[in-house]
């Protein structure tokens, strides 16, 4: 089963949720914040792409942190945050059948990712 984690109020979320659908590709979409975050996926992600992938830098949630975390930030300290505040995670996650895992929405991407028969 593919599996999409995000937010869903998210517009990366929301664009690669209508892309998934307006190709008729079945997937089970996972939100952060109804239905929660396990600590065993947040690693499993960290094992895939690392956690500097999966780290977003660039939203608000990065920027309210104090400057002190900001810059001491490590892989420990980095997983700790995003199962704390899931906002912290880079937009939709996508886990696929093969057990990898994909950050980020991007349409050229996902067409590689489900070629068309």
């Amino acid at each position: 089963m593919v599996i999409l984690c995000g937010i869903k109020n998210c517009d990366s979320v929301k664009k690669a949720r209508n892309w998934l659908e307006g190709r008729g590709i079945n997937y089970q979409f996972h939100d952060f914040r109804s239905d929660g975050l396990q600590r065993e996926r947040v690693q499993q992600w960290n094992r895939a792409v690392g956690w500097e992938t999966l780290l977003n830098r660039r939203g608000t949630s990065w920027r309210q942190l104090p400057q002190q975390t900001r810059d001491d930030i490590d892989e420990s300290s980095a997983l700790a945050l995003m199962l704390e505040n899931p906002t912290l995670i880079k937009r939709p996650v996508l886990e696929l059948n093969d057990g990898s895992v994909h950050v980020g929405f991007n349409a050229e991407h996902y067409a590689a990712l489900f070629p068309t028969k």
